[in-house]
């Protein structure tokens, strides 16, 4: 009985003596960790992505006008080759025509005796009127006598044989099939020996001046664009374009071009409008220039436009954007979740007109917790800012 009032007597002892743990601290908040942005204001051009497919400017199938065998091919005329405005190309077999011709000159000829043999008739008839007298002669009458029925006839003959020698000439020279313009042959579909009639598809040709772009771009981003002004008779060009085909060519190469034409209706499945984007020389048939790729008919590219500048706003990285087009804003160690207004989005950054002022330190950290006022620190490792406008043609480059 001792023992067991002893062991009660320590258990009462160890429970009535043993720490209490205290909360102290647990209710003290820690404050975030954040990297930020100094918010700048100034004035910046916009760059407004899109993407679009390459296609000729002038693009042709070569079909004949008149039909024969093909008796000689151009070495030139084949898949990749170049050619001149006005190279041959193909020769028909002009033998037929060449016939027709002279038959048709040799019509000319006759008719053309008759006309002078029939001039002289009407000087004779002239003759025996004046002798006989005319007073007595209706208006029919005397045309009569003076034959002008018999003339008109042989004028008309003679413009039609006229007509005839020209459409046989004509024939003629269409035995010779040139470019009708400097261009690039994608397909060549006969040679010597084919035989061909008009309408058939003898080749495809493209020129070489020139490519277009169509891409497409939101219909609120067009008032930013610059576009060749319509009524001006020189040869404007519109707003400067860099384009990129991003898997074929390294990273930092791309052609230039420059905005052409706003088509005027919106793509029938993306509901975007449309626009042309003109590059010059796109084969570097004339620049020659090793370090430039040359541009496909049919490749996907993307096109970087340099827009008109927007004045007055703070550039924005798109990633700081929060849901609800809200920026979160570090303020006297707390958070501010600020709405801001947007003038324009481009591929990189957003253009805030309202809601951020100069200096503003925007948060560019992700946080688990967000809620207006909670604490925050800085990060003194990481020190950025959003954009600086120090030289706005520099702020503007693609």
């Amino acid at each position: 009985t001792g023992i067991l009032l002893i062991a009660v007597a320590v258990i009462f002892l160890i429970f009535n003596t043993e720490p209490t743990a205290k909360s102290e601290g647990s209710s003290k908040q820690t404050a975030m960790l954040v990297s930020l942005a100094e918010a700048e204001y100034g004035n910046f051009t916009p760059t407004i992505q899109a993407n679009g497919t390459v296609r000729a400017v002038e693009d042709v199938q070569i079909s004949p006008l008149v039909g024969g065998q093909i008796i000689q091919r151009a070495d030139n005329f084949v898949p990749g080759s170049f050619v001149k405005k006005g190279e041959m190309l193909l020769q028909i077999d002009p033998a037929d025509y060449r016939n027709s011709l002279e038959l048709r000159k040799g019509e000319l000829m006759q008719i053309q005796t008759n006309m002078d043999m029939e001039m002289g008739r009407q000087q004779v008839a002239e003759q025996d009127l004046a002798l006989v007298g005319m007073d007595s002669l209706s208006q029919n009458q005397r045309e009569l006598v003076l034959r002008k029925p018999q003339l008109n006839a042989v004028k008309a003959n003679l413009k039609a044989a006229k007509a005839s020698v020209d459409q046989a000439r004509l024939n003629l020279s269409r035995t010779t099939i040139r470019a009708p313009f400097d261009a690039h042959i994608l397909n060549q579909s006969v040679t010597v020996g084919s035989q061909v009639s008009p309408g058939d598809n003898l080749g495809r040709l493209v020129g070489t001046d020139s490519y277009w772009i169509t891409a497409t771009v939101p219909v609120a981003k067009l008032q930013w664009l610059t576009f060749p002004k319509i009524s001006d008779e020189r040869e404007e060009k519109g707003s400067t374009v860099k384009i990129r085909n991003t898997t074929a060519w390294p990273k930092e190469v791309y052609r230039e071009g420059y905005l052409n034409k706003e088509i005027g209706a919106l793509d029938g499945q993306t509901r975007l409008a449309r626009i042309l984007v003109k590059v010059d020389d796109p084969l570097l048939y004339e620049k020659q220039e090793k370090d430039l790729p040359k541009l496909m008919i049919g490749a996907f590219v993307e096109v970087n436009i340099e827009g008109k500048q927007i004045e007055g706003v703070v550039r924005l990285n798109r990633d700081y954007l929060r849901p609800n087009q809200t920026v979160w804003v570090m303020e006297d160690k707390k958070l501010k979740i600020s709405k801001v207004e947007i003038t324009l989005s481009d591929s990189k950054y957003i253009y805030v007109s309202k809601g951020l002022e100069k200096g503003d330190q925007v948060v560019m950290t992700n946080l688990s917790t967000v809620a207006e006022g909670i604490a925050l620190r800085k990060d003194t490792t990481d020190s950025t800012s959003v954009e600086r406008s120090g030289n706005t043609a520099q702020d503007g480059e693609l």
